[in-house]
């Protein structure tokens, strides 16, 4: 291909020592300078086409007294992390080359020095990178090399927006070289690269089902509350060095980590929500053999390069047909073979038809038989609760809050609670007394105790206020200042308020 000497020295610091097909074909048409839309399988050698293309473009420039610089967005973290890692070795030999990784996650600091000190490749997920350039930090106009990896994850994920606005920050299709691979090449893809590439030289080369062939696959059908069990015979039966195992849910990852840890597995786990420290210590320490077991939910499922990973279990059947190919993608990488177990319970069993569908071949089914008999130490536990959150239950136990007031209920005095319950008790009793003693009276008796108690006089007869006292003594002492008041407020005599007792029974005292 007539690269030039720093790279070929590059490619050999690498380890290759021959293209792989996805190389051979495109690598002449994008050194050439056009743009090119690429479908191909996971773990095919892409990552090397794009990264010898930049490297020969800045050469060629360089010599030229030209500036260049790349930018390579990829959907997670860890796949932006691990085409840093891959450039870093093709880019080995070129003097004064830099490469800046940019994700969320992390601090700003160390980021924001990167692009003050200035690199060749930036490589990052779209969130992180459209912020920078959303605050000039990342200039868009020195791109002239725009490389989308995984494109139809990145749909997938919701960054289509944030892709057309970068699209659009960007130099000018004539401008600018874009590189665009996908696992498929669906019509958003399409859609896109008909609306910011210019004129892009497609290749269809090796679809991503096709990576299942070199994947000895195996389907074991057993119940949700025996499938642990399963996975512990399983386990004692292949012995891998290194496995990873994907489930639908972070809790469930979290209670199979924890499980395994309890049965003498060195397990970790990885899951979305989890700190960017966290998730990249978790994957070093697979790749440095210090984890055996790595448990993972789909947000792994791309851009892992594990060398040589023996077995990929399923522990849940993905919901999404292309994930399951994306899951045991992380074995049988480059040509080798690897195995992967799936395991179909009654929860996600339902998947298991647009999988062998996608996938044009029914997967093999393993029945369970003849094999070793284990014991689950985990059995009995609960591990729907972290740690932490258990302790601090445990130590909240014994100490109930008391009842919030409710929103209707009126504050009590300051009184101590005691003469409240008390007070509480008589007036419960008073009112049960008057119930039975109501009971027993005739309508015409419970009618005097209503006028009595409620202030109304039978219609006709003259109200307390209008009869003559019979003595001084007699006379109550309110009765001036009521009849003083009623003088004040001759409207509000006239308009008694309305009510049921008032149509019952006249007119209000």
């Amino acid at each position: 291909m007539n690269l030039h000497a720093q790279v070929l020295e590059g490619t050999k610091a690498a380890g290759f020592e021959s293209c792989m097909p996805v190389q051979e074909k495109v690598l002449p048409v994008s050194i050439g300078g056009s743009d090119v839309m690429v479908q191909s399988k996971t773990g095919s050698g892409k990552t090397a086409v794009f990264v010898i293309t930049v490297l020969e473009k800045y050469l060629r420039n360089r010599e030229q007294g030209i500036s260049s610089s790349a930018l390579i967005v990829a959907p997670t973290r860890e796949l932006a992390q691990q085409i840093s890692e891959d450039a870093q070795v093709l880019c080995s030999k070129v003097e004064g080359f830099h490469i800046g990784v940019f994700y969320g996650g992390v601090g700003y600091e160390h980021q924001r020095k990167l692009l003050q000190m200035g690199c060749d490749i930036y490589v990052g997920t779209p969130g992180r990178l459209l912020e920078f350039m959303d605050h000039r930090e990342l200039d868009p106009k020195r791109i002239d090399t725009f490389i989308l990896d995984e494109a139809d994850r990145m749909f997938d994920m919701g960054f289509f927006p944030d892709i057309k606005k970068m699209f659009r920050m960007l130099p000018s299709s004539e401008k600018r070289q874009t590189l665009l691979f996908s696992a498929t090449l669906e019509m958003r893809v399409r859609e896109l690269a008909w609306e910011f590439m210019n004129e892009p030289v497609e290749f269809d080369l090796e679809p991503d089902h096709i990576t299942v062939e070199n994947i000895t696959q195996e389907l074991y059908h057993v119940a949700k509350s025996e499938k642990f069990m399963l996975l512990l015979q399983l386990l004692a039966v292949e012995k891998p060095e290194y496995a990873l195992m994907f489930t639908n849910s972070r809790h469930m990852a979290e209670e199979l980590c924890a499980r395994l840890r309890y049965n003498g597995y060195n397990a970790d786990y990885l899951t979305g929500d989890l700190p960017q420290s966290q998730r990249q210590k978790a994957l070093d320490k697979l790749k440095e053999g210090k984890t055996t077991i790595l448990v993972a939910t789909d947000v792994a499922a791309r851009g892992l390069q594990i060398d040589d990973l023996p077995l990929v279990v399923n522990y849940d059947i993905p919901e999404d047909y292309e994930n399951y190919v994306h899951r045991i993608g992380r074995t049988a990488r480059a040509g080798k073979s690897g195995k992967a177990i799936t395991l179909a319970d009654e929860e996600f069993v339902y998947g298991l038809e647009a999988i062998e569908k996608y996938i044009k071949m029914k997967i093999p089914v393993i029945w369970p038989d003849n094999l070793p008999v284990v014991e689950d130490e985990s059995l009995g536990k609960s591990w729907r609760i972290r740690e932490d959150r258990r302790d601090n239950r445990r130590q909240g136990q014994g100490q109930r809050k008391a009842k919030p007031q409710n929103k209707g209920q009126q504050k009590t005095s300051g009184k101590p609670r005691s003469e409240q319950k008390g007070h509480d008790k008589s007036r419960a009793a008073s009112d049960r007394t008057n119930t039975k003693s109501l009971g027993a009276m005739s309508e015409k008796e419970r009618m005097d105790y209503y006028r009595k108690k409620y202030g109304f006089e039978p219609k006709g007869e003259p109200s307390k206020k209008d009869r003559p006292a019979k003595s001084k003594k007699e006379k109550a002492p309110e009765a001036k200042p009521v009849q003083e008041k009623a003088q004040e407020t001759p409207k509000e005599q006239a308009k008694p308020k309305k009510g049921f007792f008032r149509r019952l029974f006249g007119g209000r005292k």
